[in-house]
């Protein structure tokens, strides 16, 4: 039976929001908020692969695993793949160290495609938008799909192009947690970075340059990504909004 590693990148030096994987949370850090939910999933291990000593002992003090990376890494697959290289993992599911609300539903979907006996050499997951909500906002990326699911292209401009006269379809936003074979991991931080990655600065598209597939799981759930302090105050209210619920 496959062995499936869950690792969360927390790099603490983010450009817009430097150390927000610390960033207090509902009295916790956002760190605990991912490690929490990915440990509910069917994930055989987690670990938190950090750069800072701060942030190692930051998980440790709440019970997580950590591991200490390379602070030079170009992207969050070779972070990534410098803890999975040292296991005996079949399966790896990256889970994005900004994504507290992640559910562990949507970690276990990647889980069994990546673990079934006709599994993709990659996996991820988009959520259906409406296409008003994020044409005009390149931080979010739009991903067009094949009729059997698989990625066709990623990119921040608004894709398909609704020409006048044409026919609206569904429209998706790309969530950007993968779940590797691992195989295809330790080939994908071995290739050089491409001319369309290079343009979008989307490291996936490195993948479909090099006739890597990527398939495709349509969710209706959805996160709120922590990018920048206003973010935060958006993750708080939400957060109260969940608790008030209960």
């Amino acid at each position: 039976m496959a062995k499936t590693l869950a690792v969360i990148p927390a790099r603490y030096a983010s450009t817009r929001f430097p150390g927000k994987v610390l960033a207090d949370l509902g009295g916790k850090p956002i760190i605990q908020h991912v490690w929490e939910r990915a440990v509910r999933s069917k994930a055989d291990e987690v670990l938190v692969a950090v750069d800072e000593q701060k942030v190692f002992d930051a998980v440790c003090a709440f019970g997580g695993k950590a591991v200490m990376t390379a602070k030079n890494h170009p992207t969050g697959s070779d972070r990534i793949w410098e803890v999975a290289s040292k296991s005996d993992a079949d399966a790896i599911i990256n889970i994005q160290g900004d994504e507290p609300f992640v559910k562990p539903e949507v970690i276990d979907s990647l889980i069994d495609a990546i673990t079934a006996a006709d599994a993709p050499e990659m996996a991820t997951v988009v959520v259906p938008c409406k296409r008003a909500e994020f044409e005009n906002n390149p931080n979010i990326v739009k991903v067009v799909l094949s009729a059997d699911s698989y990625a066709l292209y990623f990119s921040r401009s608004m894709i398909p192009f609704l020409r006048v006269g044409g026919t609206e379809i569904e429209t998706y936003r790309h969530w950007g947690i993968y779940a590797y074979r691992r195989t295809a991991l330790e080939r994908f931080v071995s290739l050089p970075e491409g001319k369309l990655e290079q343009c979008e600065k989307l490291e996936q598209l490195r993948a479909l340059e090099n006739g890597m597939r990527i398939k495709v799981i349509v969710t209706q759930y959805s996160s709120i990504g922590i990018d920048t302090p206003e973010e935060l105050a958006k993750a708080e209210a939400f957060l109260a909004s969940l608790q008030k619920g209960n």
